[in-house]
């Protein structure tokens, strides 16, 4: 259930945003990036299925300009840091294992059947109806270029938009995902859905 990924350019990468993107294809319990190599991480899943469906989709994703390598790591379980470590290694590592983010603890979740690689259109769900199309588009405009906002439904709690490319729509899920809009806390995954 061990993942190891690698991408040359890490500056902007913490153990948060690989926990929001690795999360969409299981449950993420650590994250460790490595300290003499901060171009590579350690990410533990909650299972090995869970590990071998997000390699399968997130192996070449495109992430601030470079490119996911990510494989089926040696290591069982990534270790926790020492109490007496240096704080700046210290932050480097994270446990997830009690996060409320997860989206597969459910048993046959319906998450499950959502599955899909990152692409241009995201699913964005718990809207307020309160969020007008002018702020929504204008949050979204942050991350990319919206070439289409749809919304599902009457009730405007749902939303599907197209970005013009892979990674502005990675760049806005790792952003938006749990993040507070007007009086609730969107959620966002990549969808098979064509706009």
């Amino acid at each position: 259930s061990m993942l190891s990924s690698s991408s040359p350019l890490w500056q902007s990468v913490n153990p948060d945003i690989l926990f929001t993107l690795f999360g969409v294809y299981g449950d993420v319990m650590r994250v460790k990036i490595l300290y003499n190599k901060k171009d590579n991480a350690l990410i533990q899943m909650a299972n090995a299925q869970q590990a071998e469906i997000a390699r399968t989709h997130l192996n070449g994703c495109p992430l601030f300009g470079k490119r996911l390598n990510v494989n089926t790591s040696k290591y069982a379980e990534v270790s926790l840091p020492k109490a007496n470590m240096d704080e700046n290694a210290a932050h480097l590592t994270k446990d997830f294992s009690s996060s409320n983010l997860h989206r597969f603890k459910q048993p046959g979740s319906k998450n499950y059947a959502h599955i899909c690689p990152p692409g241009v259109v995201l699913h964005i769900s718990n809207l307020s109806p309160s969020v007008t199309v002018d702020e929504l588009t204008s949050l979204l405009r942050q991350f990319g270029s919206v070439q289409n906002l749809k919304y599902l439904g009457n009730d405007r709690k749902m939303a599907l938009v197209q970005f013009a490319d892979v990674e502005q729509a990675v760049s806005a899920l790792i952003s938006l995902h749990n993040y507070r809009l007007a009086d609730t806390n969107i959620r966002v995954s990549f969808s098979k859905s064509q706009l």
